[in-house]
């Protein structure tokens, strides 16, 4: 049976111990909208701080400890959710706020297709952001 969608976007969750960092990366540096904080609704220890990205939220998850850390490497470190995507119209724009921020620029700029640019950092836990751009 086919998911019959009742929003036509997905809602993301990240979960990190990196809370301040995190949020000055996601809310801060690339922007996102800040909607709320609340404590976990599931009754664990932690804080979930839901921000939008266009239609999605990002539920950023701040517990106070984790069992496991994902490997580094993003793409090549690991099977499983390693890099989501967001299609952008100034491309150049945030790669150059990334660097000024210090953040890990891990592929550069570039046109992976005609008419495609993509560019990829690292956000404070070592998760990978894609940012792609269709002229």
């Amino acid at each position: 049976m086919p998911v019959k969608l009742s929003k036509p976007s997905i809602d993301l969750g990240i979960v990190t111990t990196n809370g301040e960092a995190m949020l000055g990366f996601y809310r801060d540096l690339l922007g996102l909208q800040y909607v709320q904080a609340m404590p976990m609704p599931s009754g664990r220890p932690g804080t979930m701080h839901r921000m939008m990205c266009g239609d999605c939220l990002i539920k950023l998850v701040v517990v106070p400890q984790v069992p496991a850390k994902s490997p580094p490497d993003g793409i090549g470190g690991a099977s499983g959710y390693r890099y989501w995507t967001m299609t952008v119209s100034n491309l150049g724009e945030i790669v150059a706020s990334c660097q000024a921020a210090g953040v890990k620029v891990v592929i550069p700029e570039k046109e992976i297709r005609p008419g495609v640019s993509i560019a990829m950092v690292e956000d404070p836990d070592g998760n990978w952001v894609e940012f792609l751009s269709v002229a």
